[in-house]
């Protein structure tokens, strides 16, 4: 080979190095962010909501289109795949732990005015304010990061098909964003300001729009309603909350079950059928083969057999009231809810005496 074509050959070599290296230290671009302006769906909504509601339509067209669809988003409200085993123990390891125990002794040391007057108007025991609190946002540390908008958009018109309630979920945060926008040209707050979770909820209590609508109430006084930045306001619509889900004054959450010694006279499919609905007398649990503790037994009102799974370990169980259903509403899980309740107590263990100006009460 003479030397004019192996330095053509060197010259070729260095020039595709030369290229190849390039393309492996350029950055990949990210896809360009997809903008609901572009859904013609999305704009129909955006007219329809504007004519329904009587509110600017140019407004809500652009408050709409300029909403983004979040990719991560559908992925995140798929449930687990059929047979994931769940685990109360580890679920409850997650929140009643010690760094949001310590943060709740702080947050109720800061608050205890507004938790014992919360406690005094609504009946709703100021550790369960707590635990709800504690467990949504760890005492708002944890709020969200993304735009409630575009969370909201992405569910209402990119809701993932293959969810087994896809239609009935996706009409649902249409809805929610309905009212998001609503409250938004209420408030006079710019509509792509709000952060919140991947599912729209917002503040220190994780409302979602409805919720705020329904049920956030100005608890500190200012003459507006803030969950984000004002803990008391917080604070006194998570009560609300509750006694708009049918809390009632001082009954237990719960009490502790165990099972006949004689197992066939268990009827443990006849008690988990109604599932966290209380659907039973305490007579009629013991008839079926549950063993209420002493306090229990004399419960006046309906009870369920709730089972908390523990994987490959046996179950958990305890006897939820009416007051256990009610906690089920603000996140419709029986895992969710006792570990809103037992982080509660936790708090109010933890607290030094001399704090303890909120109720005794455990919830």
């Amino acid at each position: 080979m003479n030397a004019a074509i192996r330095n053509a050959i060197l010259t070729i070599a260095a020039c595709a190095f030369s290229i190849s290296a390039t393309a492996q230290k350029t950055p990949k671009k990210p896809a360009p962010a997809y903008h609901y302006a572009e859904s013609a769906q999305a704009m129909q909504f955006a007219d329809d909501l504007a004519e329904r509601r009587g509110l600017d339509r140019e407004w809500v067209r652009q408050a709409i289109g300029q909403a983004r669809l979040l990719p991560q988003v559908p992925r995140l409200v798929l449930p687990p795949p059929k047979g994931t085993p769940k685990n109360w123990t580890a679920y409850r390891a997650r929140f009643v732990e010690p760094i949001r125990i310590r943060a709740g002794v702080r947050f109720w040391q800061a608050h205890a005015e507004a938790l014992a007057r919360a406690e005094r108007e609504y009946g709703v025991p100021a550790g369960l304010i707590v635990g709800i609190i504690g467990v949504e946002t760890l005492y708002g540390q944890q709020m969200g990061s993304l735009r409630v908008i575009d969370s909201l958009a992405t569910l209402a018109f990119d809701f993932p098909a293959a969810h087994p309630r896809a239609a009935e979920r996706q009409a649902f945060f249409a809805r929610e964003l309905e009212q998001f926008l609503t409250l938004m040209d209420r408030t006079g707050i710019d509509p792509h300001a709000p952060r919140g979770s991947y599912a729209g909820a917002m503040g220190l209590g994780q409302f979602m729009p409805s919720s705020w609508a329904r049920y956030a109430v100005d608890f500190d006084g200012d003459g507006r309603i803030d969950l984000w930045n004002s803990p008391v306001d917080a604070i006194g619509s998570v009560a609300h909350y509750f006694v708009g889900h049918g809390w009632k004054t001082g009954m237990p959450t719960h009490y502790a079950v165990a099972f006949d010694t004689d197992p066939a006279r268990v009827q443990l499919d006849t008690l988990l059928a109604p599932d966290i609905l209380p659907s039973f007398s305490a007579a009629r649990m013991a008839a079926l083969g549950a063993v209420l503790d002493a306090e229990g037994s004399q419960h006046a009102g309906p009870l369920a057999l709730v089972e908390l799974q523990n994987g490959a370990a046996p179950p958990s169980y305890v006897a939820g009231t009416e007051n256990f259903y009610a906690v089920t509403r603000y996140n419709w899980s029986s895992y969710y809810a006792l570990a809103v309740i037992e982080l509660g107590r936790a708090v109010a263990a933890a607290l030094p005496a001399s704090a303890r100006t909120a109720s005794r009460e455990s919830p």
